[in-house]
């Protein structure tokens, strides 16, 4: 089972085509939590060897300092290219984190995590300092049945992406506004990654980003997905990635309400009350859990939590 990595922030994965050298130019430039530089989908099969090249060359730069994860697709493992994207891309000395596309079944995992071992054997020897983490992408049917022994299959398994289209493509299904044919699949996926304390549970694409009117579409998704349990999106274009980072950190009445649960509580705990109220709302050990973890994902955030902690000191328990 992974450890639970609270601090680790996935609002924004954003895909950038690793045969595009202007494009990962461009990419320094931007804030942004993870970027997934792409040798999957984005990149045809005559420049997969010159994107390999290309990513090798542009992670071995100075790191963005706007950019908190850097981290690579490589091709699915069933496709035979897997291994010659890990030979190139695991000699990257700024290589954060791998997006594994089409994990249908432990097996995947155990691949990556051997040559993982076998490649980088001191940042992946017991107790070893920051290992490359791993981050699937769940994509069918299959994928879904298998989640249980998909989280347990490596010990750097970091998070789980939900890949809408292929798995719409999978099921022949038809995307709809709503997103209610996915509904199963999104709150399987948000449960098992909990259930395993994977960190990161990012959300299908949004498929609208242009205009005003596409990036209320992202905004009612990330709603919608951070409603299902998910704390982060896929992004396809720059315009997504601000969008994305503000809904999935926590809102100005949230983390409000939040810090004045937690202050509340410590003053009821001082004097031996485990329930209380709250403007007429009973609190407890869930809610003060939920409100901590909320206080502890604003700071991580950027958040001045101790700014609304002081507006709140005075909060008493009722």
């Amino acid at each position: 089972m992974a450890s639970k990595t609270s601090t680790i922030l996935r609002r924004a994965l954003l895909y950038v085509p690793s045969s595009s050298p202007k494009f990962l130019e461009k990419s320094r430039s931007l804030t942004v939590d993870t970027i997934a530089y792409d040798l999957e989908d984005s990149v045809t099969p005559g420049l997969k060897a010159s994107a390999r090249t290309n990513i090798v060359k542009f992670l071995e730069q100075p790191r963005p300092s706007n950019i908190t994860e850097l981290s690579v697709r490589i091709n699915a493992v069933s496709s035979g290219l897997a291994l010659d994207d890990l030979n190139s891309v695991l000699t990257a000395k700024n290589l954060d984190a791998l997006v594994v596309p089409k994990v249908n079944r432990a097996s995947d995992l155990h691949f990556v995590t051997d040559v993982l071992r076998q490649k980088l054997p001191e940042r992946h020897k017991e107790g070893g300092e920051n290992p490359v983490k791993i981050i699937a992408l769940i994509e069918s049917a299959e994928s879904i049945m298998n989640l249980g022994e998909i989280c347990r299959s490596s010990p750097y398994l970091s998070g789980l992406i939900f890949a809408a289209e292929d798995f719409a493509l999978d099921l022949s299904l038809t995307r709809t506004p709503s997103l209610t044919e996915f509904l199963y699949a999104r709150s399987a996926i948000a449960t098992a990654a909990r259930a395993y304390e994977l960190p990161s549970t990012i959300d299908l694409v949004c498929t609208s980003f242009r205009g005003e009117e596409g990036l209320r579409t992202l905004e009612e998704e990330c709603l919608q997905g951070k409603g299902l349990g998910f704390n982060g999106k896929q992004c396809i274009h720059p315009t997504q990635v601000a969008v994305a980072q503000r809904t999935f950190a926590p809102g100005e009445k949230e983390v409000e309400w939040a810090v004045r649960v937690v202050v509340g509580d410590e003053k009821a705990d001082a004097g031996g009350r485990g329930a209380w109220t709250l403007d007429g709302k009973m609190i407890d050990a869930p809610v003060v859990g939920k409100a901590k973890a909320t206080v502890e994902r604003a700071k991580h955030c950027g958040i001045d939590v101790d700014a609304v902690r002081e507006k709140w000191k005075s909060q008493e328990p009722e």
